[in-house]
């Protein structure tokens, strides 16, 4: 089946950029992956969207967006993304083992969350190891919690985290945590909190669950060990551009190479949101990729016809 616009994810660069797409006449449709769920479905609430003072979740608010992409024509289609072909004129991609074309493609893959690497976390995982706590948090009430990372996602997944758990040890490898302001003063407002800055972490110790976290002091190598019975690591992202691989150009890290127009290395190809080289990783700016890389490649079409 042929398309103008194929979309590759549905988060909120992809949905952004069908609505973009179907406003503009083009026939669009999306790829919805069942593996990798868009990061702001596991965010409990978002509060610097604008137009929502109070806040809106985040699968609330995808939902939206969704809604909204229905609305003018965006044509879905779940399954995960086999080959990328050039075929004269046209894209052709194959999902679950069937073909689409289209004039030209817009990624929009998104990311997942990164693992730690040390003892403990794989043969852990789901068994007190955690990479959500929107997904979780309501398995560890009233028990002893510890969370990895520095950022705005591990100060609001500390503070969610309050709500249920007895106490939430944050551990941070630096002096200072790097989230916003507003955050860090939740989190220091909070009695049930326990800061350890400066602080790796070394092993997850437990055999059929987590038992507790063995952590060292980065400036003198100290090692301590902490009673926890979970462990939610939110140490950054990954991008999920492996298909990419050797079909555009992608950085040092894995994301793709984009100019401001959202263009890649190939003709015909665009991306946006958090699979591309970005400074900040917000919804907002998702957002604003979206638009862009939808634009362009409307541009493009234009160009063809």
């Amino acid at each position: 089946m042929n398309y103008e616009v194929i979309i590759i994810g549905a988060g909120p660069a992809g949905l952004t950029a069908a609505i973009y797409s179907c406003r503009a006449g083009l026939k669009t449709m999306v790829v919805e992956s069942s593996l990798n769920v868009s990061q702001i479905a596991l965010t409990g609430k978002i509060e610097n969207y604008p137009g929502f003072p109070e806040g809106i979740s985040g699968v609330e608010l995808l939902e939206r967006f969704k809604k909204q992409a229905e609305k003018f024509g965006a044509e879905f289609v779940s399954g995960e993304l086999g080959s990328i072909r050039k075929n004269e004129r046209l894209w052709e991609i194959n999902v679950d083992g069937r073909f689409y074309s289209s004039l030209c493609l817009i990624i929009a893959s998104g990311a997942r969350p990164k693992e730690l690497g040390v003892p403990g976390e794989k043969e852990l995982k789901g068994k007190g190891v955690s990479y959500c706590a929107t997904c979780d948090a309501a398995f560890f009430r009233n028990k002893d919690v510890a969370v990895v990372g520095g950022g705005d996602s591990a100060a609001e997944e500390a503070m969610l985290l309050t709500k249920f758990a007895k106490k939430v040890i944050v551990i941070h490898r630096r002096d200072q945590m790097r989230a916003a302001k507003i955050l860090q003063d939740r989190l220091k407002g909070n009695k049930k909190v326990e800061f350890f800055l400066g602080y790796t972490v070394k092993e997850i110790v437990g055999e059929d669950r987590v038992r507790a976290i063995k952590i060292v002091n980065v400036k003198n190598g100290q090692e301590e060990g902490i009673p926890v019975e979970g462990v939610f690591m939110s140490v950054g992202t990954i991008p999920n551009t492996e298909f990419a691989k050797g079909l555009v150009d992608l950085d040092q890290n894995g994301k793709i190479v984009v100019d401001q127009e959202m263009k890649t290395s190939r003709e015909g190809i665009f991306a946006c949101g958090d699979c591309r080289n970005t400074v900040l990783r917000q919804v907002i700016t998702a957002c604003s990729d979206g638009a862009i890389a939808s634009m362009s490649c409307q541009r493009y079409i234009e160009g063809l016809k």
